[in-house]
């Protein structure tokens, strides 16, 4: 009977697979700081083949879990693509900090690359797991094209991966489409529309963002103070221009005005092997307001995104067609915002001074171990010591990060002080020493880990700069997989954002990320 039982079985597997081949095309659609909630909100201003779309036609995961404390834009995209955590993948932070130089720079900056319509250098060499588009290569002998297009290097590069064939991000400076010499080539089509008319650089001038509907439509949050109509011009003689165009409304018309050539001319899911294209857009705030929440142009953001993701999925139904495209849709599991409150209103917190501590805390250890700086400096929420003076003294680094730790945890509003030999030795129980693991790579972790309560202040003291308030809110992300033959469902349970790669290339019929360590979604499992 068991044999019975497990020869059916296998056959009912085997008829579903037959069923469901490999895609043609993966696209992966990416929203960097997208809102589940707005979806909710802004619905009444979205037409019938955007996100309603997506949410009627896919099978829909209303909420995805990012394992890690501190996400930002490349640690989302990087667990996205890799599905690993940060301490696995390597990408904890979009920038980290030479204490050498005193300088800060990107994660992915690398000096051994030259750019393609850029001056600056980068590549995803730091990024030290296999992607989803790595994995395909590999399977494919390096017949599948696998392309990434995006507003920035970060989501670019981490959304491609080593092996792929290019990466795309607009340009600070002059508005191309760059790219980096770590990839071989550029396709001619991306070379032609640089030069064009259509190019962003030539049309900068002409460009403004004003509302696609009548202000009254963005009625969907009451507290908006300012609800009269608004107009941003974008002049190339600012040295903001691009990156203030890249946070507003417009840049997702860019992005697609790209992927519409891909589409055209990169022929995209016409081989026998299938090919990936992944795209990211933007939900966040507009650059210029930051400080501000609750406002029309966030409204009117998600209403021209939701025209933007109608446009793509139109082309890509005319192109390939997406019984034979598989589209994953989520977003990045966090929001920026700089809050600014009255100063009559009463708050609970206070402000956490880092330079001010680091201070305090060389002189501390100067008492103990003698007259040394034994504090190189904060970055991001961490402490890093003097590593050669602590080598030069013949000291255990155990016992200094934990008399470190035990100092700073005294400071006011310190919720929690986790030391990097604790951390990546076990010696923590908690879920909030877990998310701090996820969230850390050893190669780039501080000694010390610094967890402040929320509703205090940041203040780096630095000119310009406003104290940021931490915030512990988790993100609403949906997650949508639609195309390929799924049947529309609506699931409410929460998922991992780990668990997603490994569901996309269990789909494409091809191995896991290096790194990854979940199974596939149930729901997207050939038996299902």
């Amino acid at each position: 009977m068991r044999k019975i039982l497990t020869s059916i079985i296998a056959i009912l597997a085997i008829t579903n697979l037959a069923a469901h081949p490999a895609p043609r095309l993966v696209v992966c659609i990416t929203v960097d700081q997208l809102r589940g909630d707005y979806l909710e909100y802004f619905r009444h201003t979205f037409g019938e083949r955007g996100f309603k779309r997506l949410l009627g036609e896919g099978i829909a995961y209303h909420n995805v879990r990012f394992e890690f404390a501190a996400i930002d834009q490349a640690s989302a995209f990087a667990t996205l693509f890799t599905g690993a955590n940060p301490n696995l993948h390597g990408i904890s932070n979009n920038t980290q900090y030479d204490f050498n130089d005193n300088r800060e720079r990107s994660i992915l900056h690398d000096p051994n690359y030259l750019g393609n319509y850029t001056r600056d250098n980068y590549s995803p060499r730091n990024l030290v797991a296999s992607t989803i588009g790595d994995e395909l290569k590999i399977a494919s002998l390096g017949r599948s094209d696998v392309y990434a297009i995006a507003p920035d290097p970060e989501s670019a590069l981490l959304s491609a991966g080593h092996a792929a064939n290019g990466a795309f991000w607009i340009d600070n400076i002059n508005g191309k489409w760059a790219t980096t010499t770590y990839y071989p080539s550029i396709p001619w089509y991306v070379d032609r529309y640089n030069s064009s008319a259509e190019s962003l650089s030539t049309r900068i001038e002409r460009l403004a963002w004003t509302p696609a509907l009548a202000p009254d439509r963005y009625n969907a949050l009451p507290y908006a103070v300012d609800n009269h109509a608004f107009r941003y011009t974008f002049s190339e003689k600012a040295l903001d221009c691009y990156p203030n165009l890249k946070t507003s409304a417009l840049v997702n018309a860019e992005v697609n005005r790209l992927a519409l050539q891909f589409l055209e001319y990169a022929a995209l899911g016409a081989r026998t092997c299938p090919d990936m294209l992944s795209i990211t857009y933007y939900a966040g705030n507009y650059r210029r307001l930051m400080d501000k929440e609750y406002t029309l142009e966030i409204q009117d953001a998600y209403h021209r995104l939701d025209k933007d993701i109608e446009q793509l999925l139109n082309a890509i139904d005319r192109k390939v067609g997406l019984a034979h495209t598989l589209i994953v849709f989520t977003g990045s599991g966090y929001y920026k915002s700089q809050e600014d409150y009255p100063e009559t209103l009463r708050q609970n917190g206070g402000y956490f001074y880092p330079k001010r501590c680091v201070a305090l805390l060389n002189m501390y250890l100067m008492q103990l171990y003698g007259q040394t700086n034994w504090v190189t400096g904060y970055y991001n929420g961490q402490i890093y010591l003097n590593r050669k003076a602590v080598d030069d003294a013949k000291l255990p680094l155990e016992d200094i990060q934990s008399r470190a730790a035990a100092f700073v945890a005294e400071f006011a509003g310190v919720q929690n002080v986790v030391t990097a030999h604790a951390l990546y030795n076990g010696q923590w129980n908690d879920a909030t020493a877990a998310s701090l693991y996820n969230g850390v790579h050893p190669r780039r972790c501080g000694d010390l880990i610094v967890e402040l309560q929320p509703g205090w202040k940041i203040n780096l003291e630095n000119p310009g700069q406003k104290p940021q308030t931490v915030r512990n809110n988790a993100v609403i992300t949906p997650l949508i997989f639609m195309g390929n033959g799924l049947k529309p469902q609506h699931i409410y349970r929460e998922v991992k954002a780990t668990e997603i790669a490994p569901t996309v290339t269990h789909i494409l019929r091809i191995r896991p990320p290096n790194a990854a360590r979940n199974t596939p979604l149930e729901e997207l499992t050939v038996s299902n």
